[in-house]
């Protein structure tokens, strides 16, 4: 009989985690005032956490998308993996930070009808690459570089979905609270 067993990994802190990773908690300490619980938690292992900041940093410097465009890539991956705390957080980052229009974030959120078209080939595109596990059709291809994206968007696409597989795939396996300052983005998928 199998039986499984409880986690039982504790959130790590700057003071308690190995150096490298202390060192990326104190540089997200500083840059958002906080640590979120997804990197006390992804701290545990230095590989994911490092990985994953970095990867982050150079999707966010590097993907050749907009701020509120890298938003719609993250809400529509992280739709698609059903992760309720980075559609929370990534909610919370598009109002507050990136200025994603509201009703943009929140079509996103409720699986409706985004009112721009441009960023909706941004978000379908993202959802198909990340459902089909990046073996997109022709079509997919075509109506994505008709929306007015290139070739190398795509590549910025595989980029963001990276870096949300990683953490969608840790907040899964750790049920990663939401944390108070992305509670105001609560998410729920609607049936």
């Amino acid at each position: 009989m199998n039986t499984i067993k409880t986690k039982t990994l504790e959130p790590k802190t700057i003071e308690n985690s190995d150096s490298i990773s202390s060192k990326i908690l104190k540089t997200a300490q500083k840059e958002m005032g906080m640590i979120p619980n997804m990197y006390a938690g992804m701290a545990n292992n230095t590989a994911l956490l490092e990985g994953y900041f970095y990867a982050y940093n150079s999707f966010r410097a590097n993907s050749g998308f907009s701020s509120r465009e890298q938003e719609v890539i993250f809400l529509s991956v992280a739709y698609e993996n059903d992760c309720d705390y980075c559609m929370a957080a990534h909610s919370f980052v598009a109002d507050n930070w990136s200025k994603v229009p509201v009703e943009v974030t929140n079509a996103i959120r409720s699986n409706s009808e985004i009112p721009n078209e441009k960023l909706k080939a941004l978000s379908v595109f993202s959802r198909q690459m990340t459902v089909k596990r990046g073996l997109p059709s022709e079509d997919d291809i075509n109506n994505f570089l008709s929306a007015g994206y290139t070739e190398e968007n795509i590549l910025g696409v595989i980029s963001g979905i990276g870096v949300k597989t990683m953490s969608n795939y840790f907040n899964h396996v750790y049920k990663t609270p939401v944390d108070d300052a992305f509670s105001s983005r609560v998410w729920i998928k609607p049936n």
